[in-house]
Parts: structure tokens; C-alpha cells; sequence
């Protein structure tokens, strides 16, 4: 069993974001779930990694070349790919991946999650997805996502895929557990 961890390349403004991947990170390795994430040292996805190995667990890090210097890769992983380009990245985590947690972050991440929760929407995979709400970071986002429900853009069933929850283990366990429905994407169009 591997967890994709989708985390922002700097630790943010709040101490909290780090402590919580530092704690997702150990979770993992204690409960003998592989970490597989972006490959860089720096920030909450270094965070989440040095954590996992120094609570004995494996980590397999995707990183692109063009990224490897600027992301720092991390030099004391389970396994490092080294991959030409952001799509093969994304591809080679959600094939290496039963679940998906996303930590605080910028753009990088959201695109990271909102590309992996597309695949899951469209069926090309039925991997659960999660977001470490730490801090109530993720508030704002899915009072957004319930409005698009609202709106008609979004299928409830599809809304739910994406779980959100403030505790690590919780959130594991959430998506440890939760039945991945196989419903189509579009929204009848005489609503």
C-alpha cells in the first residue's frame, strides 16, 4: 500500500503545516504504508519525507530533472525517479498510488490534486483522495467546492470523493475505508 503525497515546496507561514507533515509522514511509516510524493527536500513535502524515513518507513520520490536542483531532491530516499517533464511526474505518483493526501501548498499542489481528483471524476482511476485541512487551510476551498454543487457544475457524488479532515490518522483511516463510487461525470443537461 503506497500514499501519494501532494505537499507545497516551502513550509508556509504557519509552524502547524510542518507538524502536521512530520506527523503524516511518521503515521505512514508506522502503520507500513510506502510515502510516495515530489522527490525535494525542502518545505512540507521534505518535511512529510524525512519524517517517514526517520520513522522507518519507504519513500519513493518523482521528481523532473528540471526541478531536481531547484527542489533540492532529496538525498536519502527509498528510491528516487528522475523523471523530462511535470506529466510524466503526475502519471508515474497515481501509478505508483492506492490514495492521495494533499497538505497545504500553492498552485503546484492544487494542480497536482485537482489533476489526480479529474482522473478519479472521469474513471480513469478510483483512488480516494483527501486534504489535510490543517489550520482550517482548506476551509475556503471547499466552501468553493460546495458552491460549484450548488451551481450545477459539480455531481455531490463527485464533491464527496474529495474528503477532507484535520487529523492525519483520521484522514487514513477515512480513506483506508471508503467505497469509490463509478458514476459518469456529465450532469444531465435538462437541469
Amino acid at each position: 500500500m503506497n500514499i501519494c503525497v501532494f505537499a507545497g515546496s516551502s513550509c508556509g507561514k504557519r509552524g502547524s503545516y510542518q507538524q502536521a507533515a512530520e506527523q503524516l509522514g511518521a503515521r505512514l511509516a508506522r502503520r507500513a504504508i510506502g510515502l510516495v510524493y515530489g522527490g525535494g527536500s525542502v518545505g512540507l513535502m521534505g518535511a512529510v519525507a524525512s519524517s517517514a524515513l526517520a520513522n522507518g518507513g519507504q519513500v519513493t520520490g518523482v521528481i523532473p530533472r528540471s526541478l531536481a536542483e531547484k527542489e533540492i531532491a532529496h538525498p536519502d530516499l527509498t528510491e528516487l525517479r528522475i523523471v523530462s517533464s511535470m506529466h510524466e511526474r503526475k502519471a508515474q505518483m497515481a501509478d505508483l498510488s492506492d490514495a492521495f493526501v494533499v497538505l497545504p501548498g500553492g498552485i503546484g499542489t492544487l494542480d497536482e490534486a485537482f489533476e489526480i481528483w479529474t482522473w478519479s471524476q472521469l474513471g480513469i482511476h478510483r483512488k480516494p483522495i483527501g486534504l489535510l485541512n490543517i489550520a482550517g487551510f482548506y476551509d475556503g476551498l471547499d466552501r468553493f467546492l460546495d458552491h460549484l454543487v450548488s451551481e450545477i457544475f459539480l455531481k455531490q457524488v463527485h464533491r464527496d470523493i474529495l474528503l477532507s479532515d484535520s487529523q492525519p490518522d483520521r484522514l487514513i483511516d477515512r480513506l483506508l475505508a471508503v467505497e469509490m463510487p463509478s458514476v459518469g461525470k456529465w450532469i444531465d443537461p435538462a437541469r
